[in-house]
Order: structure tokens, then C-alpha cells, then sequence
């Protein structure tokens, strides 16, 4: 194999090796802490509006500040990654973890809630995604996207796992009980995961990466508008699916394991869409998935009580969603190179944070003020206006080049 440009020779043998696929393990085992802990929430939601005497909106609001906490955090613990490596970075998120579920254990209002489940979760979401998977993608060529593949699969094993276990917990212990076993749990995870976070091989003799120019660009503003669009609608169902369900008279613990469907597909698209992203590209299959996405929304208008229609539903938008987290980091490498990657997947998932935000607590209080048809409706409409604005992406490299 010849030298790549800017990669240092006595590294490049490193590239797609053994400790290549110990990074993707370590990830995987990131994103699953990480992110099951995260998305569980629907599990716990309506033990926490009850305890807190708070309505949907109100109650949502707490998993979208961690969700716009971690996702603009995401861009500060890209750079420091660069810098400094994986391994520090995700120590700092197996602290935030711990020590924030442990407060959130002991708030008496939500409004501390707030803070110490937004702000630890959220950092710790921060520190153990953007910056391993960026790490990933620095430790491939020739098999980059099904490496990302694997690695963010994590996070649909982590949500397959954590909601039902989640839902038992609270069943048997309360949702207080239950963040303190996902605090010293998903601490312990983090800091084995860390011990396989290596840096990537040396990248030499290149021109330092001017991220404003990046975010200048066109393929940047297209992909930012379409993770915006579609991210204000992507958290509904994991907030709202369980709630839902059990409005309709389904069992509650049949109506958790909804959100971990959504995990379980999500597995299919970011292994199979992944898999299939050196033969199709990533750019048409991230235009797929969400078109994918927007479809679903359908199935869930028109389910009504059907745990059947639920199922498929989860299913379709799983699937769509696993497609769109796996393949991002190969769309970036492949429209802005792999170096910074860090930062420039920060800066991209920082629309995510501000759909996040946003879209949960708008969703609540659409379904408070008029009902589940309205939110349905409103993250339907923002994911098919989002597939429509990714049609306009390139396929290829634009601008910045490794």
C-alpha cells in the first residue's frame, strides 16, 4: 500500500489492523453506556412526572436539554479529543455519569433535575460519542464505514437493553433506585471502554483545519439544515412512544419495550446501511434513511391502539434512524476528509442539539393542548422536509480535503 498523503509511514500498517477493531469495541461499548442511559428516559418519564407534578412538556423538556447539552458539547469534546486523545476525554464522561445520576437520584424538583440529569448525562454523551467515533474513523480506510457501523451499533444494543431494564428497575425499586444502578453501572462500563481508547496513527505535514471555512460550505450547510429538520422530530418517539402506547391500554411493560425496538432496528440499519455504504455511498444512503423515517410516521398516525402497527413502526423508524446516526460520520469523512473529524462532526451535531432541544417539549405540549395525532403530524412533516434538503448534498468530496 503506498503512503498516503500526510500519514506518517511507520503508523500506516496500523490502519485497519487488530487495534484497529479494539477501538471499534471500545466505542461500541461507549456508545452503548452512553446512550442506553439516555435513551431510557421514556421508561422513567411517567414516574417522574408523577413524583414532580409536571405535564409532558415540562417532564421532555429535561431529555432535550441533554440532548442540546450533549450534542453542542459535542464540539468542544471533538477539539479536545484531537488534541489530546479519546481516553482523557472519556474519563471526564464516566465521572460526569456517575456523579450526575447519583443527583438526580436525590432532586426533589425537577428544575434541579434539570441541571444535574442535563448536565451529566448530557457531558457524558458528549465525551463518550463524538469524540470515540471520530477516533474511529482515524483508524480506517478500506473498511471505515462498516467500522462506524459497528461501533455506533452500540447505541441501538444500549437502547434494546436499557429501556425494558429500566422499566423493571422502577417497577421494583422506583426511578431513584434505578438512576443509581445506571450511575455506578455506566460508570464502570465507561472506564473499561476507556482502556481501548487509543488515538489514531500520527496524521503529519498537514495544512491545519480552518473550521469556519468548512461550515461555510455548501455540503455543510445542506447537511446541517437536514440534521436540523429531521433531529427536532427524531426524539419524539423515544419520549413519547411508551406514554402513548399506555394512553392506548397497553400494558406499560409491554408499551417499554417499543423503545427498545426502536434500539433493536436501529441495529439492522447501522450494521446492514453501514455495510452497504461502500457499494451505494453514504451520501444516497443518509438520504434513504431519513426518507425512511419520514415514512414511518405514518404507521404511528394510524395505529391507534394496534401493538402490532407499533411494532412495525418502531421497526421502519429504527431502522431509518440506525441508517442516519452510522452513516453521518462516513458523509462527513467523505465530503470534508478525516482530519479534524472531531471538530467537524461537533459542529454538525450541534443541529442535532438544537432539534433536540426543541422538538420534545413543542411535541409535549402539542399532545397537552391538542393530541398524539398533532406531534405525530408535526415530526412527520419536519422529516420529510428534511429528506427533501439532503437530496441536495454532493457525493463526493467538496472543499476540505485529508
Amino acid at each position: 500500500m503506498a503512503t498516503a498523503p500526510g500519514v506518517d509511514e511507520p503508523r500506516l500498517h496500523e490502519l485497519d489492523s487488530g487495534r484497529s477493531w479494539v477501538v471499534v469495541a471500545a466505542t461500541f461499548l461507549s456508545t452503548f453506556t452512553v446512550f442506553g442511559v439516555v435513551y431510557s428516559f421514556g421508561a422513567f418519564f411517567d414516574s417522574m412526572a408523577d413524583d414532580f407534578g409536571t405535564g409532558k412538556g415540562a417532564t421532555a423538556l429535561m431529555f432535550s436539554i441533554t440532548t442540546a447539552w450533549y450534542f453542542g458539547l459535542g464540539l468542544v469534546s471533538g477539539k479536545a479529543a484531537d488534541r489530546f486523545g479519546p481516553r482523557p476525554v472519556l474519563l471526564v464522561g464516566a465521572v460526569a455519569l456517575g456523579v450526575g445520576l447519583l443527583a438526580t437520584s436525590r432532586v426533589e424538583s425537577i428544575w434541579w433535575g434539570y441541571l444535574t440529569y442535563g448536565v451529566g448525562a448530557g457531558t457524558a454523551v458528549a465525551c463518550g460519542y463524538v469524540p470515540m467515533v471520530a477516533t474511529v474513523g482515524g483508524w480506517f480506510e478500506r473498511r471505515r464505514t462498516l467500522a462506524l457501523g459497528i461501533a455506533v451499533a452500540g447505541i441501538g444494543a444500549g437502547t434494546l437493553a436499557c429501556a425494558p431494564l429500566a422499566s423493571a428497575l422502577i417497577d421494583a425499586h422506583g426511578w431513584r433506585t434505578t438512576y443509581v444502578v445506571f450511575g455506578i453501572g455506566g460508570t464502570a462500563l465507561l472506564l473499561i471502554a476507556a482502556i481501548g481508547a487509543h488515538r489514531p496513527p500520527i496524521v503529519v505535514g498537514q495544512a491545519p483545519l480552518d473550521l469556519r471555512s468548512v461550515v461555510r460550505q455548501r455540503a455543510f450547510i445542506v447537511l446541517y439544515t437536514g440534521a436540523l429538520l429531521g433531529s427536532l422530530a427524531l426524539f419524539v418517539p423515544f419520549v413519547f412512544i411508551k406514554s402513548y402506547a399506555t394512553d392506548q391500554g397497553i400494558d406499560s411493560r409491554l408499551a417499554a419495550t417499543l423503545v427498545g425496538l426502536i434500539g433493536a432496528s436501529s441495529i439492522v440499519g447501522r450494521l446492514g446501511l453501514g455495510a452497504l455504504g461502500a457499494r451505494f455511498g453514504s451520501v444516497r444512503l443518509i438520504q434513504f434513511s431519513f426518507g425512511s423515517m419520514a415514512a414511518s410516521y405514518v404507521l404511528w398516525l394510524v395505529a391507534g391502539g394496534s401493538f402490532a402497527v407499533l411494532v412495525i413502526f418502531t421497526v421502519v423508524m429504527g431502522v431509518g434512524y440506525g441508517g442516519f446516526i452510522a452513516l453521518s460520520p462516513a458523509v462527513v469523512a467523505t465530503l470534508f476528509g478525516t482530519v479534524g473529524m472531531g471538530a467537524i462532526l461537533g459542529a454538525t451535531y450541534t443541529a442535532a442539539g438544537i432539534g433536540g432541544l426543541i422538538g420534545p417539549p413543542v411535541a409535549g405540549e402539542l399532545i397537552d393542548r391538542a393530541s398524539y395525532s398533532a406531534a405525530i403530524v408535526f415530526a412527520m412533516v419536519l422529516t420529510t422536509l428534511a429528506t427533501v434538503v439532503l437530496l441536495a448534498l454532493p457525493v463526493r468530496r467538496t472543499g476540505h480535503t485529508p
